[in-house]
């Protein structure tokens, strides 16, 4: 038994609670699922290996606003015409990242062709 423990040690801790689904499909996270993984005002919600996930969404996409704004610069953007074409193709990325993650999983189960980075973001620059 106390070597089962130390084999526990450094695996990830799963903590189980049994909840109930209501008439309408529907269930209450536990308090300490919530607040434990920060779950915001929306989840993803997906089916992997026959067990249902929810991950909370974080709206990160701040790491592409610099990509987005020098790109819009560099058209010759400024102003609120800047600000209105930066909101419309900010609205663009979560979408495109679903399609692309989607295709990803088509490339992965032999339905698809993939690309590789460079085919995505071309060659970098140094």
């Amino acid at each position: 038994m106390l070597m089962f423990k130390e084999m526990q040690k450094g695996l990830s801790q799963i903590i189980k609670k049994r909840i109930s689904v209501s008439r309408k499909r529907q269930i209450t996270i536990p308090i300490e699922f919530f607040n434990s993984i920060g779950i915001d005002k929306e989840v993803d919600c997906y089916i992997q290996n026959n067990a249902i996930v929810i991950r909370p969404v974080h709206e990160n996409i701040g790491e592409f606003d610099e990509q987005i704004l020098a790109d819009l610069i560099s058209q010759g953007l400024s102003g609120q015409e800047l600000l209105a074409r930066f909101k419309q193709v900010r609205h663009q990325i979560r979408p495109t990242v679903e399609n692309m993650l989607n295709e990803a999983h088509l490339a992965a189960e032999g339905k698809a062709l993939f690309s590789t980075y460079e085919d995505v973001f071309g060659t970098e620059k140094k």
